[in-house]
C-alpha cells in the first residue's frame, strides 16, 4: 500500500518528468529544423537526449511505484492488472527504450569509425535491458488481453535487433551508414518518449481518452513518416553529389 511518503515522492518525481520530458519535447525539433553536423545541431541534439533519458530514468522509477497500491494513487482506476500493466510494466518499459535509443543514437555517432565499440558490455547491456523488457511488456499485455501493451512491445524487440544489426554484421558497411542508425534511433526516442510522457498526462487531462489508439498512435504515425522523408531527401542529395559516370570508351 501507498503511504503518504510514496504519494508525495510519486507526485515529485512526476514533475521532474514533466520538467526532464518538456525539455526534451522542444529541444526534439532543434536537431530537425537546423543544419545536419553544424554546431546547433549538435547543442540540440545533446539537449533533446538528455532530457529524454532523465524522463526515461523518471519512468522507470514511476512504473517501479505504479506497481504497488495503484487503486491509491488514481482511485477511479478500478482495474488493478491492467493499471499495473500499462502504467507500470509498460511504463518500465518505455522508459527503458526512450533511454536505450538516446544511448545508441549518441553512440553510434561516437563511434562512427570504431563500430566494433559498440559491441562492449556497456552498450549490449543497455539493448538488452530495453529487450527483455519489451518481451515480458508483451507478455503481461497478452495476459491481459491488451494489444496495445503487445504493439508497442514488438516495435522495441525489432528496433534493438535492428540495430544489433548493423553493430554485428561482419560486412563493414557504408562510412555514411552510421547517419542513418543515427537518425532511426533517435526519432525512435522520439517517438517512445512521446508515448511514455502521454501515458502520464493523458490519464490526468483526458481519462476518458486515455485507451483511444489514434492518440496512441499519432506519435508513431508522425515520427514514421519523418524517418520516409529524411530518408528520401538523404537518397536525392547522394545522387546529386555521385559524380557522373565516364563514357564507356570503344
Amino acid at each position: 500500500m501507498y503511504t503518504p511518503f510514496a504519494m508525495h515522492l510519486f507526485e515529485f518525481l512526476v514533475v521532474l518528468h514533466v520538467i526532464a520530458g518538456t525539455t526534451g519535447i522542444i529541444a526534439f525539433w532543434g536537431p530537425i529544423v537546423t543544419r545536419k553536423g553544424a554546431r546547433n545541431h549538435r547543442n540540440w541534439g545533446k539537449v533533446c537526449c538528455y532530457g529524454f533519458m532523465g524522463a526515461g530514468g523518471l519512468a522507470v522509477v514511476m512504473g517501479l511505484l505504479s506497481l504497488f497500491g495503484p487503486e491509491e494513487r488514481i482511485p477511479s482506476f478500478t482495474d488493478r492488472e491492467l493499471f499495473a500493466g500499462l502504467f507500470g510494466w509498460m511504463m518500465i518499459y518505455l522508459g527503458l527504450l526512450t533511454i536505450g535509443f538516446a544511448d545508441y543514437g549518441l553512440s553510434v555517432v561516437k563511434h562512427a569509425r570504431h563500430r566494433e565499440a559498440l559491441r562492449r558490455p556497456r552498450y549490449q547491456l543497455v539493448m538488452a535491458a530495453v529487450v527483455i523488457s519489451a518481451v515480458y511488456c508483451g507478455y503481461y499485455g497478452y495476459g491481459v488481453g491488451n494489444t496495445l501493451m503487445i504493439a508497442v512491445a514488438v516495435l522495441g524487440v525489432v528496433a534493438m535487433a535492428i540495430q544489433e544489426l548493423f553493430v554485428w554484421r561482419t560486412r563493414a558497411p557504408s562510412t555514411k551508414a552510421y547517419v542513418g542508425e543515427h537518425f532511426r534511433a533517435l526519432i525512435g526516442m522520439g517517438i517512445s518518449a512521446y508515448t511514455a510522457f502521454m501515458s502520464v498526462g493523458l490519464i490526468r487531462l483526458v481519462p476518458e481518452h486515455v485507451f483511444n489508439p489514434l492518440i496512441w498512435a499519432g506519435p508513431s504515425v508522425i515520427g514514421v513518416g519523418l524517418i520516409i522523408w529524411f530518408t528520401l531527401q538523404a537518397k536525392q542529395t547522394g545522387n546529386r553529389k555521385s559524380p557522373p559516370r565516364a563514357a564507356p570508351t570503344s
